[in-house]
């Protein structure tokens, strides 16, 4: 039986196989290559694809990751809670003032705190309970003198994404990460482009810490 292709699939047939082999010859075979512009450098410290496309256009996107590293290198970015709490432990608060007086000598700089909880309870009240974690975190900051305006957004992603996959109460899952999100667009020193400047900035840890601010809310039963 003689097995005829049209033009049209014949095209896409050749289509498929090119793709397949530019696959194969990648780093990693991924197709990074065809994701949406910025996607490479989403790690989530950085919010949505929409922000990325932005760092990128204005040529900050190189800088804002250099900061992303910095800070992650020179502070600790994550903290944990008690089961079905949103309050700060001792060691919380200790972490989070080396997160402030990092943040407090970078005004150009905007961050981004994500809330999370383990796999216990319900996902509708357990993104609620990430988003009181995350929340605490915010106005701990505001009580260490920043600016709530520089503090882009709070999002809670509950129980989406634990570090451990276990049912069980676990406490590597309850947890905030802190994170670079940006540039201030209305800094003059963002204005003017010195984003170098910016990133190699001597960090001062001499810096003193303001007074702490706690909330507490202990509604319902979730990790």
């Amino acid at each position: 039986m003689k097995i005829t292709t049209s033009p049209t699939r014949l095209k896409s047939l050749i289509l498929v196989a090119g793709l397949a082999g530019l696959t194969a010859c990648a780093p990693g075979s991924n197709l990074q290559f065809y994701k949406e512009a910025g996607s490479v450098l989403n790690r989530g410290n950085f919010g949505n694809s929409n922000m990325n496309n932005h760092l990128i256009q204005t040529g900050q996107l190189d800088y804002a990751v250099n900061l992303a590293n910095r800070f992650e290198a020179e502070v600790p970015s994550t903290i944990n809670f008690g089961f079905n709490e949103a309050t700060l432990d001792a060691e919380a608060r200790r972490v989070l003032t080396q997160q402030a007086n990092w943040i407090r000598q970078f005004p150009e700089i905007q961050f981004r705190v994500y809330g999370h909880t383990d796999l216990v309870g319900g996902d509708t009240y357990n993104r609620r309970l990430g988003l009181r974690r995350a929340q605490t975190v915010v106005n701990f900051f505001v009580a260490q003198g920043i600016s709530r305006s520089r503090l882009e957004a709070v999002s809670s992603l509950g129980e989406s994404q634990p570090l451990v996959q276990t049912q069980d109460r676990e406490r590597r899952n309850r947890r905030t990460v802190t994170g670079v999100s940006g540039f201030v667009q209305s800094n003059p020193a963002v204005l003017n482009g010195k984003y170098a400047q910016i990133v190699w900035r001597e960090y001062l840890t001499s810096a003193e810490p303001a007074r702490v601010v706690e909330r507490a809310d202990a509604e319902g039963q979730g990790g």
